[in-house]
Formats: C-alpha cells, structure tokens, sequence
C-alpha cells in the first residue's frame, strides 16, 4: 500500500487536479521578477528561526519549478528548475529584485532538448571558481558547468551496479569543503534498510575510484529533497514529506560524512521542522555564514501549478545538537 498511496498524494501534490490548472507555456521571455514579503514574524521551531521571506514571481514564462538552490554572495542566488531552466537573481534586503538572467541550461551537442535530458533535481556550486555541479534524474548524469552557465565541461553517468531510475534517481547533493561530493537518490533502492546514496572521492564528473556507495535510513521524515554542507563538516539533509494537511511537511536533519562506509546504513539526528505556517514544496537549500550567524535558505518548487508558490525563506540555524564524535569526547 506504501508506494501505490504515495504515487496518489504526489499526483495530487503536482498536479493537474480537478478544479485547478497548470501555466500554459507561452513566449514571455521577460527578464523581470518580483518578490513578495512574506509576514510570519511567529514562524519559529526549535533551532530554526524565520528571519524574512518572499513570494517569487516572473511573467517568464519558464521561471519556477525549483529544485536546486546556491547563494553567490550577499543577496545574490541562483537557482535551478527541474524545466531545464536556470535564474540568477539579486534580492535587496528591502525586496528590490535586480540583476536577473533566466536562460536554459546548455545540452550536449546534437542531442534534443527534451524533458528527461533538463531534468535537474540536484546543484552545487564551487564558490571560488563559480562553476556550478547539476545533478540530473531523467538521465542518471552529473554535468559540470562553467561559471557563466553556457558551456558543459564534463559530464558523467551515475556509476554503480544498476543505473537509477529516472523517476527516482538523483535528488539532492552537497561539495564537502574537501572536495568531496554526496549525491543522494530520491528513492533508488528497495532495500528495506534505505535509499542509495553515493560518495564521491572529489569531483562527480571526473574519472577516478568509484564511489562509495550506502544506504540512507530517513528514519520516516520522508525522501530526501536536497542537502547542503555545513561549516562544521556535517551536511543538512532536507525532507519532504507528502500528507493531507498540511500537504507538505519539510524536516531537517545532520548526518555526519564521518558515518559513510562502502554498504553502511547511515542515520542523521533531527534538528527541526519549517513551521506550519510556511509550508511548502521545498526542494533547494543553501548554508551561509554571515557575521558568525549561521543561515539556511530554502527555495520551493511550485509545479507550475497556479495554487503553489515559488518562495524564497531565511532561517537562521541556532542551537544545532553537537556531532556525536564531539559529543564522545566530551563524555570521556
């Protein structure tokens, strides 16, 4: 019953449903978006704390749909939807949008640019060189990118003993400041015991060892939707779990790289959960520091569906549990 129930509630979480309608593709290309301030001053649990938020919207016809999320610098985002489409946006701390540039991603030469090609889930982006990692499921592939965002440089098949599916392939990934680069799978395994997840020694595209491959227990938070590392070496797991009411429930939790062994079942500690009041269909996250502070970004993805929304939130991180390593030797 598990996965015939969960295909119902994604159905009905992405649409079409009766009674709504989807954005028609049209030729609106204009280079323009708007953020609307969201006012949830309350919308704080446990260690997240709301800072501020906005409504995106574009009259482009391609902007929305996001999955992947990276912050360039004060006020500066890119982002990346599962369309094919890329957005680089500056956003003022009064909500004036400037700077924006929404392009769709480059293909390999010769091949058509049709949906299972663009589908990007997954992005991370090297902050000194600005080449940006894209992680696609229709076609189990890593692409590398330049900064620019204009030219493939590598790209690689998803190694490993069977390929991913395309519906349930590469979700979410995160850089570690070593180099090392994690790529979970949305659902790619039916071992009872978690979702498959690999390790990559350094850049996922580049010939080298194969990587490590293991099996991530969420633990009933739901499928894993995008991660981002943290400054203390562990990666921030994003979840998303379908219900009723709310229809989406994002969890966070830590998982520490220090875990990851060939085959091992990895577990993450919980940290929290977004706030009633500001749920969503969160599938990008980016980490920042910032005066010491420790901020979370999410970015949703709207479907395309006129009753979801492309929303932009701020959290501060406070309080997070310590890392069970550090908790050992403090216990000694």
């Amino acid at each position: 019953m598990r996965r015939p129930l969960l295909a119902a509630l994604i159905f009905l979480a992405i649409g079409p449903v009766p009674g709504t309608w989807q954005r028609v593709p049209g030729e609106d290309f204009t280079q323009r978006v708007a953020a609307r301030p969201l006012l949830h001053p309350g919308a704080t649990a446990g260690p997240l704390r709301f800072v501020r938020g906005w409504r995106l919207v574009s009259p482009h016809t391609r902007f929305g749909g996001f999955s992947g999320l990276a912050r360039l610098g004060p006020g500066r985002f890119q982002l990346v939807g599962d369309n094919g489409y890329w957005t680089r946006l500056t956003l003022a701390d009064d909500g004036t949008v400037s700077d924006v540039r929404v392009a769709p991603l480059p293909t390999p030469d010769g091949q058509p640019r049709r949906k299972a090609m663009i589908d990007a889930e997954a992005m991370a982006v090297d902050p000194a060189s600005g080449k940006s990692w894209i992680a696609l499921e229709g076609i189990d592939q890593v692409w590398r990118l330049d900064a620019a965002m204009t030219h493939i440089e590598a790209r690689r098949r998803m190694p490993g003993a069977q390929t991913w599916p395309a519906n349930r392939g590469a979700e979410a990934m995160a850089r570690l400041a070593d180099g090392r680069t994690i790529v979970f799978s949305e659902d790619a395994d039916d071992d009872p015991r978690g979702r498959e997840a690999l390790l990559f020694a350094g850049d996922p595209t580049a010939s080298g060892p194969p990587p490590q491959r293991f099996l991530y227990d969420s633990a009933g938070r739901g499928q894993v939707s995008d991660a981002a590392a943290l400054p203390d070496g562990r990666v921030l797991l994003i979840h998303r779990r379908l219900g009723l009411n709310p229809l989406f429930t994002t969890e966070l939790a830590v998982v520490d790289p220090a875990d990851i062994a060939a085959g091992a079942v990895v577990r993450a500690q919980t940290i929290g959960r977004v706030p009633r009041p500001l749920a969503e269909n969160y599938e990008g996250a980016a980490v920042a520091m910032e005066d010491g502070r420790l901020f979370l970004w999410l970015v949703s993805d709207d479907n395309f569906n006129t009753w979801q929304r492309s929303l932009l939130v701020q959290f501060e991180l406070t309080n997070l549990p310590p890392r069970r390593s550090d908790s050992k030797k403090a216990a000694r």
